[in-house]
Order: C-alpha cells, then structure tokens, then sequence
C-alpha cells in the first residue's frame, strides 16, 4: 500500500534574473527570499551545509536528489542560525531514518525560518548555473497566479549581490566569548592529542563549529572574537596562535576593516592559521587580490595538490571568491593548488609561521585528508608559547 504523506506542500517558483522560471513546490517556511544560486555537489552533509555561515546570502541547490534520508539533530549544525537564504531540492524530503535524528527536515527548515523549495529539475537548474555563472534567483512559495511569476524577474535583477557585500559582519559573533564545546560526533578522535595546553584567538567571520571543535581537541583554549575586533585587545589576550575563521560575503568588503587588523598581527609574529575568507582576507593583507569565480567551488571531492611534496587531497570546498595568483606577492609561497581548476588553494609566507588555504580541512561534511593542517597550526602555536617563555 502506497504511504501517504502528512503534509501538504504548496505551490512553490525559483524564478531567476535571465527570465528562468522553475515552479516546484514549498518546503521549510513560507515566503518570499532572494539571492545568489549556487550549487553543492555533495551527497551527504545537508544539515551541516545548509548551518554552515559561508552560505549567507546564497540560495543553495543540492545536486543529490534524495535529501532528508537521515533527518536532523541537534549536534550536526555549524552556527546557531542558518544564515543562507534558501534550498532547492529535486525531491520531496525522505522519511527520515536514523539513530541520531530528532526531527525530520522539513519541519527543521521551518523551526528555522528557512525557505525552500522541491519537485523541481534541479539538474537543469545545476547546468544553468555552471554555463552562465552564479544566477541571482528569487523563490516565492503559495502564489496563485503563475502568469504573475515573471513579474519577480526584476526583483531578482536588482537585487545587489554578493559582489561589494560585507557579509561577514552579519555572521560574526557580537561579542567575545570563550569556546567550551565539547562533542565528540564533530571530532576524529585520532587527531586528539594531550600536549601542553596553549592559547588562540579566533577572528570569527562566519565560523564553523566544527572547526572550533577540532581546534578545541588540540587541547586549545580559544577565545573566539568580533570579525571587527582591534589588533590591539587580540594582542592583549597574549595568545599563542591566531586564527580567522571561514566565512560568506566578498573579502574585498570586509577587508575594509579586517585588512588592517590582520597586517597588525603579521607584524606581532604570531602563528596565524585561515581558512577560506580567512585565506583570502590574509592574501589580502600581504598584499594580494581577489576576484569573484564563475560560480565558485561547492563540494566534497575536489582534489588538491600540495605542491611541497606532490601528494593530493580530497578536499572540502565552499568558497565563490579566490585569490588571484599572479598577485601573490614575492614572500609568499602557493603551497596548495587545484587539479579541479588550477586555482591556488593555499599559500604559505617565507620565514614566518603564517599559513592559510582556501579549501575545508575540517570537511563536515567530507574527506578528513587535510585534518594534518591543524596539527601543522598547533606545532607552530607550541613552539611560540616556548620560545616567549624564554
């Protein structure tokens, strides 16, 4: 006997700036939202991708067609509020299935105030998006005249986009506070270690729990700060490292204010560690540029190469900017590169302990082939805290 579902899912429409129209129906809230189209590739993960802050101002497609299988839980989320602007599924969510689950995705998105939408040809939508660039989109859910769906063309057209936008500012923490989570679901249990007990700072631009989590189980204290918090009280916590975090938005925007910092705290010669708009910020503060991506690098399984000794990693990857190689200044040393699309996907500086890269290592979702870097980032912090012991 064929099962029945309990709900009901309303009319639902993406509509996008070049006059495409995809009518589906609506899943999560109701409403009207607007932003950039993007799609991830990943076929597992969808609740730590759709929490995941980098995502703010984006509407994320999942190119996987059965999403919802595992549920949600109240463990598998990267921030304390999804900041994206919407989802777009194949699919009607799958009855969830798992020891760990606690509410099913539809009813997570809507205890969340996001808007989706399913029941559409996200294929299609997938080979728009990678032939013409990122789309600037609009799903509107319970209308009643589809004739009247062209009309939000427009809206969509005018919108501003991610280009100029600081974002990070919206996602960061407003205040500082010292991190005391401890799961052990989010962490590899091999990369815990029980050396001396060290601590950072973490400039938080939109960052993902779990990498203060990963970090936290390095036997770190991290104390995780404003994206606009001076250099001058970082310094006077006397940490032993400094990280800065992933995060959405251009780097351009928010280099106004962070550019400056991040220079102040190159020349304290403390370890410095980052991560995706933390990579490009960095970049940006030795002297480097950035630029927007075609439609950018969202997936699990993008190799990279590390150039220093030729092996390759499987990498996370969520990141619509990049910087630029041939602006990479003469001190800095391209340690990571793509063999998806042979863009740089990290960069070390000369004589300094000073390293970042643009991919995920702390995955979550995906391959733990990088985790060696937060270990390469504790090595530096202890030699620090060492040698200023002196």
């Amino acid at each position: 006997m064929k099962k029945i579902s309990k709900y009901i899912y309303p009319k639902a429409a993406l509509v996008l700036e070049n006059g495409a129209i995809f009518e589906g129906q609506s899943i999560g809230a109701s409403g009207t939202t607007i932003g950039e189209i993007c799609f991830n590739t990943a076929m597992t993960g969808y609740q730590e991708a759709i929490s995941d802050p980098s995502y703010a101002g984006q509407i994320l497609t999942f190119t996987f067609p059965h999403v919802g299988i595992t549920g949600t839980n109240n463990v598998d989320i990267e921030s304390k509020k999804i900041q994206l602007k919407g989802v777009v599924f194949r699919e009607r969510p799958t009855t969830a299935s798992n020891w760990r689950s606690n509410n099913n995705l539809n009813e997570w998105l809507k205890k969340n105030n996001t808007i989706g939408i399913c029941s559409i040809d996200t294929r299609s939508l997938t080979f728009m998006v990678r032939n013409q660039g990122a789309l600037k989109g609009l799903i509107v859910s319970d209308y009643k005249n589809s004739n009247k769906l062209s009309s939000y063309v427009n809206d969509a057209k005018k919108w501003s986009g991610l280009v100029g936008s600081d974002l990070a500012k919206n996602v960061s923490c407003k205040k500082p506070y010292v991190w005391n989570e401890k799961n052990t679901f989010r962490v590899n249990k091999n990369i815990t270690d029980s050396e001396e007990r060290a601590e950072i700072v973490a400039i938080d631009y939109g960052c993902k729990n779990t990498i203060l989590s990963i970090l936290s189980s390095k036997n770190l204290k991290i104390t995780v700060v404003p994206a606009n918090y001076p250099a001058k009280k970082i310094l006077d916590l006397k940490p032993n490292g400094v990280f800065l975090s992933n995060g959405p938005g251009d780097p351009y925007a928010t280099g106004k204010y962070a550019v400056s910092i991040i220079k102040d705290l190159i020349q304290s010669k403390v370890p410095i560690f980052g991560i995706c708009l933390g990579h490009q910020l960095l970049c940006l503060a030795l002297g480097a540029k950035t630029k927007k991506m075609h439609h950018g690098h969202h997936g699990v399984n993008q190799p990279v190469k590390r150039n220093f000794s030729n092996k390759v990693e499987i990498t996370s990857q969520n990141h619509g900017f990049v910087v630029t190689r041939d602006s990479l200044p003469l001190n800095v040393k391209e340690s990571h590169t793509s063999l998806f699309s042979n863009i740089v996907e990290g960069i070390e500086v000369k004589n300094k302990k000073i390293f970042s890269v643009q991919y995920h290592p702390e995955a979550s979702p995906g391959p733990n082939d990088s985790y060696y870097l937060f270990d390469l980032f504790k090595k530096h912090i202890v030699n620090f805290k060492r040698k200023n012991k002196k």
